[in-house]
């Protein structure tokens, strides 16, 4: 165990678990560049609730960054620094991350720039206490395969961030305090991910301004297993993979139907009233306006089309939900495989 100030990285947070609906920011990431200046791309990751909506906010940034979902879980987006704005290497970061009703919210703690570390500074009066940790535990998997769960145990001095960085992966996850002195958090391994039995794992505890680590003393993998031979007919992890639950029609422009109608009846009994005199004349006025109503129709009809777009809800096995938006109807029904590829939605056959 050693005293020394992390690498300088952009740290993320993660949670024990997700549970029912709730969002959850389980990484923030951030590709640091070697200068800020006009023209210089700033490359973001957030992982977390499938199905969401998550947008930044960066101190001195003359606009907010809306993060597009790539795979299901995982966020990116690119902010191109302008001439307008003032950030620096040290400005802060915050990603919102909104499932439904419900929004969580996750703060960049590392800078943007490579090099430049940027650490909570004590503040007047605290106790410069040493952090320790005293152990540092996994609960290994047979099978390091994606979407397979690493589950991490920390203890140490308490009321601390602690975090944690693994060889082979992207970005720097938290371990929340889950009781005093006690951090836990998980780990779901994605693809792209180049995890062997070994592979180093590091936790920092950071205390006022003061950093202690350690490193994982036993391996990823459960010491003599090996990994099952795959069967004839094994269902491999598909993150893409997802149902049909719902299609949903939207009205952009409401109450349609009966202006069109309405609208059209009116215009049809006045042309009528132009028509003979006497009982002839109501008949005109009645004719003119059930061919008005329908008329109208037909123009509520070209208007809907106009004014409709159709949103299809699908699931992912991992219960997480995404929907995706179509400008005409998408030909999909309730119940349909289908896979997400791109932003769009193809039939899994």
């Amino acid at each position: 165990m050693t005293v020394a100030l992390a690498p300088a990285h952009a740290q993320q947070y993660t949670a024990p678990a997700e549970r029912g609906f709730e969002p959850v920011i389980r990484g923030f990431n951030v590709d640091e560049v070697r200068r800020i200046a006009p023209g210089v791309e700033l490359n973001f990751d957030v992982y977390g609730t499938p199905g969401g909506r998550v947008y930044l906010q960066i101190a001195g940034a003359a606009r907010n960054l809306q993060l597009n979902e790539t795979e299901p879980g995982l966020y990116e987006g690119v902010y191109t620094i302008g001439n307008r704005d003032r950030i620096t290497a040290t400005s802060a970061v915050t990603a919102n991350m909104r499932v439904g009703n419900q929004v969580t919210t996750g703060v960049l703690r590392e800078s943007l720039m490579v090099g430049v570390g940027r650490h909570e500074a004590p503040r007047r009066g605290e106790l410069a206490v040493v952090p320790r940790i005293e152990r540092f535990d996994v609960r290994g998997v047979e099978d390091l395969r994606p979407g397979n769960e690493l589950n991490f145990m920390l203890r140490g001095t308490p009321g601390a961030k602690v975090d944690m960085t693994i060889a082979g992966t992207r970005g720097v996850f938290f371990l929340p305090e889950v009781r005093p002195g006690e951090y836990e958090g998980s780990y779901v391994i994605r693809r792209g991910d180049r995890l062997e039995r070994a592979t180093a794992v590091t936790a920092s505890l950071r205390l006022n301004g003061r950093v202690t680590t350690a490193t994982l003393g036993k391996p990823l993998q459960l010491v003599g297993t090996v990994p099952p031979p795959p069967r004839e007919r094994e269902v491999r992890f598909c993150s893409n993979c997802a149902t049909v639950e719902a299609i949903n029609v939207i009205e952009v422009k409401g109450d349609g139907n009966y202006i069109g109608t309405i609208g059209g009846g009116v215009l049809g009994a006045l042309a009528g009233s132009q028509v003979g005199g006497g009982s002839g004349r109501t008949a005109a006025q009645v004719a003119g306006a059930l061919g008005g109503a329908y008329v109208g129709r037909n123009i509520d009809r070209q208007n809907d089309k106009q004014s409709r777009h159709f949103e299809v809800v699908i699931r992912f096995a991992n219960g997480g939900t995404q929907t995706v938006q179509y400008a005409n109807d998408p030909g999909l029904r309730v119940g349909e495989k289908v896979k997400l590829i791109d932003g769009a939605l193809t039939r899994d056959n």
